[in-house]
Formats: structure tokens, C-alpha cells, sequence
């Protein structure tokens, strides 16, 4: 029997997707129309935190592009290369670091393009040994020995997620800001052990009224429904805006504001101080529940005991008053747990 090979997708074949998402048609409808397996097409639609909602075509082939070249580029160079392996693994053992040994293979190596290597390329090749005494020796020349590589956000990365029709929070009203009026909201989510459960949180920001949220998973449909049922039980008056950050748990903010007829505002990435009443609200939530904890074993009593617990605590910024006293206050009824 000949043997498949799998082929990537082609520019052409995404714009056809495309243009099958916008007429609703469903995933494996796709798949038989332009051959190919209904798993490529569902593999390319989610890739990068995307949807069926905000799927593109050109965006879909850039990433691809942009992921085959970083899986060819570096990955064999100093497996095949055994001079410059034998010079990297020397600095290596004279607990250099990444970065010294690459300003070191620059200086004495020049411009030749063979003996030069990037710090996360002498990661990978370390990460990727197999288990024995070579890995394990060169492992603990490093200063911090991790069992495995965390590749840590360059200030690049920290760009904009182009959310369709997202209202930054420069166009969130003045009266927002300085919490005269309530019914403005903050919220955030409180990953669990392995970042495999979630916790979604709701704070707002002139009563400082807690809601935590019990979440099945972290997928934006997920969210946003579990989201919309909480807020949904608001009165009409305290449920105005939410306040968020660009996780991409919140891509269907048009919908949720659709159901709720809440205002969504996205911060500007890696600012957690424009947030600061979430943040400081997600803190003593995990004062219950620490780092680690797996989320998903907690009941929906046990996380509702703890919204009780923070809302008839008294606060300084309430004038020792409770959330649950302000909420009513502003309301003109009681916040339901």
C-alpha cells in the first residue's frame, strides 16, 4: 500500500475555509469539500487562540509560515554541526550561560555563518537530549537547573490581540475611572494546577462586590456563557461595563455584551494596575485557594462560601463597610451568592 503524505495547507485551500466560515457552514462540511481531513481544518481554524468567528485566511498562513520556519531553523544545527557542538558543550561545562558562550562564539568565529548559534537554540538542544549523563551534566552547569524551558514573553510579543470591534480602555467613560458611578466591573480568571482548571472573577470597582465563577474549562464559549449567566442575575443598573485584559478566553466579548448588553474594555497587555481592584481582589481569593490547586474539585458551594466569605468582610476602602453593605447600598438590593 503507498504510504499518505500529509501536506500543508495552501493559501488557497484557507481562503476557501474562510469563505465557508462566513456562510456557516460546519467543519466537516469544509472537509469533504476541499479533501481533506475534518482534524486539519479544525487544527487550523483554533490555531493561534483563533475561531470560526475570527478566522483568516492570510492570518492562518502567515502563522504557518512563520511555525515551519522556526521548526526547521536551529533544531539540527548542533546536532549536525560537531565542531561547534564540541565548543558550545566547553563553555558549557565552565558554567557559561547561553548568552556568554553565543558572545564568545562571535568573537572567535567572526562572520562564519556555520559556528554561530542563538542562546534559545543552545536551550533547545539542551531540553531536547535524551535522558543520561551528557543532559543531566550540562543541565547542571546552568545557574537555574529547570527540568524544562520556559521561553519567557519578549517585549514584542506583548502586542494587541485584534479582537473584532474590542473598545480599548482609553474609550471607557471618565465616570469609570474614578468609580462615581457603579455597575462597572473588572474581570480576570484564576488558572488552577497545570493550568488545566479556571476560575473566572468579577469585581466592582466602587463596591468592591466579589464574584467568583466556577468555570468547566478555558475555552472563550465557556467563558463567556458562564460569564453571562452571573452577570444576567445583576440588576439592570449594576451591570454596565466590564474592564478585561486581551486573554483570549474573552474573543467573544461581542456576544456576551449582546446578552448582556455590558460594555467590554480591553486594558492594554501585560497592565495589571488598570485592573488593580481585580488583581487585588484575585490575591486574597487565593489566599483560599493557593497556586497549584486544582480547580476543576472544587464545588460550586465550596467557591460560593468563599464569594460570601469576601463580601461580608469589612474593608478599609469601603470605610469598614462590606461589599455586600455598599452593593445593597447603591442597588437598593442585596448581591446573591
Amino acid at each position: 500500500m503507498k504510504r499518505r503524505t500529509y501536506r500543508r495547507l495552501r493559501m488557497s485551500e484557507r481562503e476557501n475555509i474562510s469563505r465557508y466560515l462566513s456562510q456557516k457552514m460546519g467543519v466537516r462540511w469544509i472537509a469533504r469539500k476541499i479533501r481533506r481531513s475534518p482534524s486539519t481544518i479544525s487544527r487550523d481554524i483554533l490555531a493561534g487562540g483563533s475561531n470560526r468567528w475570527m478566522y483568516r485566511a492570510d492570518t492562518a498562513h502567515r502563522r504557518s509560515l512563520k511555525h515551519a520556519r522556526h521548526r526547521k531553523s536551529g533544531k539540527l544545527k548542533l546536532l549536525s554541526n560537531h565542531r561547534l557542538r564540541k565548543a558550545v558543550e566547553s563553555k558549557l561545562r565552565l558554567h557559561w550561560s547561553p548568552k556568554q558562550v553565543v558572545e564568545w562564539l562571535g568573537q572567535t568565529y567572526g562572520a562564519n555563518p556555520a559556528m554561530r548559534v542563538s542562546p534559545e537554540t543552545i536551550y533547545s538542544y539542551l531540553y531536547v537530549l535524551p535522558k543520561g549523563r551528557l543532559k543531566k551534566e550540562l543541565l547542571s552547569c546552568l545557574r537555574r537547573r529547570h527540568k524544562r524551558r520556559h521561553i519567557k514573553s519578549s517585549k514584542e510579543a506583548l502586542v494587541r490581540r485584534e479582537f473584532e470591534d474590542m473598545l480599548s480602555i482609553e474609550e471607557r467613560p471618565k465616570a469609570v475611572a474614578n468609580r462615581t458611578v457603579p455597575g462597572h466591573w473588572e474581570g480576570d480568571l484564576i488558572i488552577g494546577r497545570n493550568r488545566q482548571s479556571a476560575m473566572g472573577t468579577l469585581v466592582e470597582r466602587t463596591t468592591r462586590a466579589t464574584i467568583l465563577i466556577p468555570l468547566k474549562s478555558r475555552k472563550a464559549v465557556e467563558v463567556r456563557k458562564a460569564f453571562a449567566k452571573e452577570a444576567l442575575k445583576l440588576p439592570r443598573q449594576m451591570r454596565l461595563s466590564m474592564t478585561y485584559d486581551q486573554g483570549r478566553e474573552m474573543s467573544q466579548h461581542k456576544l456576551f455584551t449582546k446578552s448582556t448588553r455590558m460594555k467590554v474594555y480591553f486594558a492594554h497587555p501585560a497592565s495589571p494596575w488598570e485592573r488593580g481592584s481585580n488583581e487585588n481582589t484575585n490575591g486574597l481569593v487565593r489566599d483560599f485557594f493557593p497556586k497549584g490547586t486544582d480547580l476543576s474539585k472544587l464545588s460550586r458551594r465550596e467557591i460560593k462560601r468563599i464569594q460570601h466569605l469576601l463580601n461580608g468582610r469589612p474593608r478599609q476602602v469601603l470605610g469598614f463597610k462590606t461589599p455586600y453593605e455598599s452593593f445593597k447600598k447603591f442597588a437598593g438590593v442585596a448581591l446573591n451568592s
